[in-house]
């Protein structure tokens, strides 16, 4: 008869299967990863609140994205980094860590959704709506759709997350390179019949209105840009909403990818694998994609990482040259 240990506070990551020769590369993949998402993330952040021509609606709401990155992404990989250069019997974590790892890992993923689609929202108005965009895209509705971007995702992981700390514990292997919902009420021996349809639930849900309000806003605006002949609305538009659309589908595919190797056991290090570059890929693309589209961010970045040094030559005058010479002479 298999030996349980109820409710214990100790528990212990599986974490990724990495060999020995590819330990120390993977290691350093990730962590260079997370410097470039820490310093272009933080950097835009605070470009736009010290650049007072970026205090627009459209980069107030794009600064969701990259504080997102940052949260989800601090909670995550640096506990990831660790446990890398650890052996597995040694990847111990605290059920308090993995429960606060777990909710800031779905808050990641669902606010992800919920501000790419006020951002969808904000192209919305200001392509189809252009006459009224300063009076609908105020200082108000900006704080109102980043308070329900946030809002919204905070109720859902709450119920998603408590769903789950109500069951009593018997396991301690968390069978994943860092903590969610699944791998939580997997430590259980109760019946989750109500979790799992919750979190299928809380999936749908959320799949439905991101894809739903992208493809309506998207629609309206492709329908607005082709009755339009004026080429710079349309220009405006195919800039502006290609680089949120490109944004978009990343975390789209990448979420997706995640949730359907899920369904197959045998893909277990896959989904591992999936499950860390699902935070880490957004966070390292967005700064760049949205670069594009934006000079000032552009130029933040090209100075960052391109930026060289030309020392002045100094300033002589014919006169002085004339006198060296003579004197020579």
């Amino acid at each position: 008869m298999e030996n349980y240990t109820y409710n214990c506070l100790t528990l212990r990551l599986e974490g990724l299967k990495v060999t020995d020769d590819f330990m120390y590369p993977v290691f350093f993949f990730f962590f260079f990863s997370y410097l470039f998402i820490m310093f272009t993330n933080v950097g835009i952040v605070a470009l736009v609140y010290m650049k007072k021509t970026l205090h627009q609606p459209m980069y107030l709401l794009f600064c969701n994205l990259p504080l997102n990155d940052i949260v989800g992404n601090s909670i995550m990989v640096p506990r990831l980094l660790s446990d890398i250069l650890l052996p597995p019997s040694q990847r111990l974590i605290s059920y308090y860590e993995c429960v606060v790892q777990a909710f800031t890992t779905h808050m990641f993923g669902t606010t992800s959704h919920t501000a790419l689609m006020v951002m969808a929202f904000d192209r919305y108005v200001a392509i189809c709506n252009p006459l009224h965009y300063s009076n609908i895209m105020n200082n108000k509705m900006v704080i109102k759709l980043t308070a329900s971007a946030w809002g919204s995702a905070f109720i859902l992981v709450a119920i998603l997350l408590g769903l789950t700390l109500r069951l009593n514990r018997c396991r301690t292997l968390i069978l994943n390179p860092f903590c969610d919902n699944v791998s939580l009420f997997k430590l259980s021996c109760e019946n989750v019949f109500i979790n799992n349809i919750y979190g299928l639930t809380f999936s749908v849900v959320l799949f439905t209105a991101s894809i739903g309000s992208v493809v309506l806003t998207y629609g309206k605006i492709t329908i607005v840009c082709l009755t339009s002949k004026n080429k710079s609305l349309n220009g405006k538009a195919l800039k502006t909403c290609s680089t949120h659309l490109f944004a978009y589908l990343i975390m789209l595919l990448c979420g997706m990818l995640v949730i359907a190797l899920h369904r197959f056991s045998q893909y277990s290090d896959h989904r591992k694998l999936a499950a860390i570059l699902f935070h880490i890929i957004p966070g390292v693309l967005n700064p760049i994609i949205y670069g594009v589209q934006s000079a000032e961010i552009r130029k933040f970045l090209s100075n960052a990482f391109w930026r060289r040094e030309v020392l002045p030559f100094p300033k002589v005058e014919t006169r002085d040259i004339v006198c060296q010479y003579i004197n020579k002479t």
